[in-house]
């Protein structure tokens, strides 16, 4: 067989043929594990909505996306897992909110009772440090020192360094204010669904009644 001559052209074919068969390998790759990476995300976000709205049998009935700007004008995106329990009870929602935190993205998963109040809330992704801002995954659960379970934020939830309620977890402030604004503004994607307004509504006409 006749060596191939050492010459520019040949080198750029050799490099075209090694950069199409690895880029084939890598789309076959890739077409292997979207199946099981897909399965593995929608899992973690089912476990997440029965954590965040306490119950262990509940049906997401509708999903919204709600787009809002925030006070700088960048429009976020909120998605919104309106909830029902076995029996058909709506339960309220579950929010998925997106905030820029001390080392990237930190999504929250939050769940909202009918009234608005918080039943819990999970982190689904961030880059927060390892034992400092990656603390915020328990920092604000029931029982621990930022506890906002139970709390309404329809006045927003701030930490007590800002002259908010909320203690900030030691040493990440920016950490904490990035999850309180998520927090808050999943409360308001909630607020803005129809399924929120008509709930909020027959919550007063009720009071009204028993004035």
């Amino acid at each position: 067989m006749k060596k191939l001559e050492s010459s520019l052209t040949n080198m750029v074919l050799v490099l075209t043929g090694v950069a199409v068969i690895m880029g084939g390998v890598l789309a076959f790759v890739n077409h292997l594990t979207e199946g099981p990476i897909s399965q593995q995300k929608a899992k973690a976000l089912a476990d997440g909505i029965k954590a965040v709205m306490c119950v262990s049998d509940v049906t997401v009935a509708k999903t919204d996306t709600v787009r809002q700007n925030d006070a700088k004008g960048k429009e976020l995106t909120y998605i919104i897992y309106q909830a029902k329990d076995a029996q058909g009870e709506d339960l309220g929602a579950a929010v998925e909110s997106t905030t820029g935190g001390f080392g990237g993205d930190l999504k929250v998963l939050v769940g909202f009772d009918p009234d608005g109040k918080i039943l819990g809330y999970t982190l689904l992704e961030h880059a927060e440090t390892p034992g400092l801002g990656a603390k915020a995954d328990k920092w604000f659960q029931k029982g621990e020192k930022g506890d906002i379970i139970g709390k309404d934020p329809e006045e927003p939830l701030t930490v007590s360094k800002d002259g908010g309620q909320v203690d900030a977890i030691t040493a990440s402030t920016i950490t904490s204010r990035a999850f309180l604004l998520a927090v808050n503004n999943a409360y308001n994607a909630y607020k803005a669904t129809p399924a929120a307004d008509a709930e909020t509504g027959a919550t007063k006409q009720e009071e009204e009644k028993e004035d």
